[in-house]
């Protein structure tokens, strides 16, 4: 029989944590080596009018084979933490969005803290796949508001080919590797919005899944799933955060394919998003990055200055399992 004792009594011990958190820098990184459509031609069924009628990439990142998931998200989180005008100390908490570990244990999150100088990080990995990003996001906000975070660290990183079957037309040109990093932390206003999130099982058989060694896509299953079910959810993200689709400046979905993206953004500009709303197309030069496309997207259109400071942006992860995730953030 358990004692009697007035701390039982009363409860553990809760925290709390900062009142409003924002994102308070960002980066990315991409491999050095470029890939035009052009190669894939030469060895695959395919044409250049093809590939950017069907998908709209031009050209997309690989990684050198020694170079590694964890490579790519060291690099994206140092510039993010230099970025948000911090040094490795001030972060406590490092989250690493990726589908494409080669194992699971060690994870990539605490390879990372410890080669960036991140001492007795809290570091976990999650895998999410191309929602990974937004989910990782907002876990990183409750935690910081929670109190059992200080400031993390969010990178999405994957090395996509990997587990790219270079045979198989339908994957091999979509897939690309890459790493997105932001600093997440507490703020005087609240600039990262609750998170809208799911997801749906029953399409684990279509969209998206694994076989022993390669990625594989049902492309088809995956358009019709994105361009019936994600503006509904971009925008009660949109509602969650005390806003209305007029007030977003920038659509950053997950950038799937250019007609999904382009297809959403029409959807929201007839729910009320503003005709001017810039939407994202890093897929154009970047492929498909998984969990890292909306950080990568995120860096281009800051580098390029279709986004600014103050932004506000609608953010909208969806992808294999199947996952989704969408939040409103104010770029920093």
């Amino acid at each position: 029989m358990a004692r009697d004792h007035p701390a039982r009594r009363a409860g553990l011990r809760a925290t709390s944590g900062a009142a409003h958190t924002a994102v308070l820098g960002l980066a990315g990184a991409r491999p050095a080596r470029v890939v035009e459509n052009e190669e894939f031609t030469a060895v695959l069924d395919t044409t250049d009018h093809w590939i950017r009628s069907r998908v709209g990439i031009v050209r997309r990142r690989f990684a050198a084979p020694d170079e590694s998931v964890a490579d790519l998200a060291v690099r994206a989180g140092e510039k993010a933490v230099a970025d948000a005008d911090l040094t490795p100390s001030a972060i406590d908490t490092v989250i690493v969005a990726t589908c494409t570990m080669p194992s699971p244990i060690p994870n990539a999150a605490a390879q990372v803290a410890d080669r960036i100088g991140i001492e007795a990080a809290a570091a976990f990995d999650l895998n999410a796949a191309c929602a990974g990003f937004c989910y990782a996001l907002g876990t990183a906000s409750d935690m910081v508001r929670a109190g059992s975070a200080g400031r993390v660290l969010v990178i999405g990183a994957e090395k996509l080919t990997d587990w790219v079957n270079p045979a198989d037309r339908s994957t091999a040109i979509i897939f690309a590797d890459g790493a997105g990093a932001v600093v997440v932390g507490p703020a005087a206003r609240q600039a990262i919005g609750p998170a809208v999130w799911g997801s749906a099982g029953d399409r684990v058989a279509t969209v998206g899944i694994w076989d022993r060694t390669h990625l594989t896509q049902e492309g088809l299953s995956v358009y019709l799933w994105a361009t019936n079910e994600i503006a509904p959810v971009a925008e009660r993200a949109v509602e969650r955060a005390g806003l209305t689709l007029a007030d977003i400046d920038a659509l950053v979905p997950h950038q799937a394919n250019l007609r999904i993206v382009q297809a959403i953004g029409r959807q929201l500009k007839e729910r009320g998003a503003r005709a001017d709303l810039v939407v994202a197309d890093d897929i154009v030069e970047s492929g498909n990055t998984s969990s890292a496309s909306i950080p990568l997207a995120l860096d281009h259109m800051r580098a390029a200055g279709s986004i600014s400071t103050g932004d506000v942006l609608l953010l909208v992860g969806f992808g294999a399992g199947l996952s989704y995730a969408a939040q409103v953030i104010e770029c920093p």
